[in-house]
């Protein structure tokens, strides 16, 4: 059986990025001639025939494609926009990020100028001010697919995990650790904040299943997503009469903060308090002790989302989808027993 020949497999040949094979195929100019021959010998070599795909993005089309994160600097999104760029690269589509702050006015005049400019083929969003009749009422003449949550009915397709289920999953590691007053952090009163209380929803549902009484007080609200945050929040936890015995941060940007406050305070992870994280950024196999996360699968998040927004600019007549990708539970030093 014949196996159509990728980029990528030209790019490992060649010991070159994607991108590089990438810039040679379509003949960008600024590719000095000495890369130019080494990638051409092993697309002669290897027999690579043009995508398909890519050759009808690049007939009447751009190839162009819009990602819009609330923030750039956060490290789930600049993994999330690092996987896009990936997978997007191959096919022969260039990725143009912006951030919009998660505020709904440039949200809102983003996706306004994105679709108006010419320059884009479709629209990557992840939504933290859109939401009910704002997001339901976007209407663009280009694709769009939601990347988090879907905070309304609308007719775009949309890509995320399970959060009342891997919030879950966090929760019951730490019961199953040993924990038995579990703290969980994160979140805010806004309404577009669906993914925080998500979060919350599956952490209160697995204390409820294990047969833990409910503790208001263990729950605390952050003004955002950062490790200062954090250290606010486990300070509060820390001033209760009764302190918590595990920690539960809605992101790994938080628990890390979290470490850090605990250790000031002269308090022991995890063998005075296990802590577990949610993103499974990079820094959470380096910091000490390692932290335990939630790992959702980024890559097939960026491939789910490119497939479902290459279909849309294509043309294809499908019913708005909702994809599911898969999460696991990555235990690190944090939470050891």
């Amino acid at each position: 059986m014949l196996v159509a020949v990728t980029l990528r497999d030209v790019a490992q040949h060649a010991g070159v990025a994607p991108r590089t094979v990438s810039n040679v195929v379509n003949n960008y100019p600024y590719v000095s001639a000495k890369m130019r021959a080494k990638v051409q010998a092993s697309l002669d070599e290897l027999n690579y025939k043009t995508n398909l795909m890519a050759r009808s993005l690049r007939q009447g089309r751009t190839g162009n494609i819009t990602l819009l994160l609330p923030f750039i600097a956060v490290p789930y999104f600049g993994e999330i926009a690092h996987e896009v760029v990936e997978y997007a690269s191959p096919l022969g589509c260039t990725v143009l990020i912006d951030e919009t702050g998660g505020q709904t006015d440039r949200e809102l005049a983003l996706l306004d100028v994105a679709a108006r400019s010419g320059w884009v083929d479709g629209i990557l969003l992840s939504s933290q001010g859109l939401h009910g009749k704002a997001l339901a009422n976007v209407r663009t003449n280009v694709p769009i697919v939601l990347l988090g949550e879907r905070t309304a009915t609308t007719t775009m397709d949309h890509v995320g995990i399970d959060n009342v289920k891997a919030a879950g999953d966090a929760t019951r590691h730490l019961l199953a650790s040993g924990c038995s007053r579990i703290a969980a952090i994160g979140g805010n009163s806004t309404p577009a904040d669906m993914t925080s209380r998500l979060r919350l929803k599956g952490y209160r549902a697995a204390l409820r299943a294990a047969g833990l009484p409910g503790d208001d007080s263990l729950y605390v609200q952050t003004a955002g997503y950062t490790r200062s945050d954090a250290a606010l929040a486990v300070r509060q936890l820390l001033d209760a009469a009764a302190p918590p015995d595990g920690l539960f941060c809605f992101s790994d940007e938080l628990a890390i903060g979290a470490l850090r406050e605990l250790h000031e305070q002269g308090i022991s992870v995890p063998e005075q308090i296990k802590v577990v994280g949610f993103d499974d950024i990079d820094e959470s196999r380096f910091s000490i002790p390692t932290l335990t996360s939630i790992r959702p699968d980024k890559p097939a998040i960026a491939k789910a989302a490119l497939t479902m927004l290459l279909d849309r600019v294509k043309g294809t007549d499908v019913k708005p989808r909702d994809v599911r990708v898969a999460h696991q539970l990555i235990a690190r030093e944090s939470s050891a027993s």
